[in-house]
């Protein structure tokens, strides 16, 4: 399932990498809660997604990657939560908020195609 050029793996790891950072920002801040809330969350999509890279078929392809998709929304919450909560700035929710969205529109457009709906 996987290919020379995956942009969901790419991008689901940069994700990643971003949310290691913010978590590491929580931290210093004292907010461990929230940060192993938005860690944890934001560091699965990645490995769910090369997880699936892997599937032993098309349906089990697609269900790697439908709890992938559950924990990008999960983590999409806990961004809004922080933003909310002013634990985070405009500019940092922003550009995760965004990147998350596009994780998720990736995600579902490749679900729809393994289970062969258009």
């Amino acid at each position: 399932m996987s290919g020379s050029k995956n942009i969901l793996r790419d991008k689901s790891y940069q994700f990643a990498l971003q949310i290691v950072q913010l978590s590491r920002k929580l931290d210093e801040q004292r907010d461990y809660v929230l940060s192993k809330q938005i860690l944890r969350s934001g560091t699965a999509i990645g490995a769910l997604v090369r997880e699936s890279e892997y599937a032993q078929s098309k349906a089990d392809f697609a269900h790697k990657l439908s709890i992938a998709l559950k924990e990008a929304n999960e983590t999409e919450y806990w961004l809004q939560l922080l933003f909310d909560s002013q634990l985070i700035d405009q500019s940092v929710f922003n550009e995760l908020r965004a990147l998350c969205i596009e994780i998720i529109k990736i995600a579902t457009a490749s679900i729809k195609t393994a289970k062969g709906i258009k």
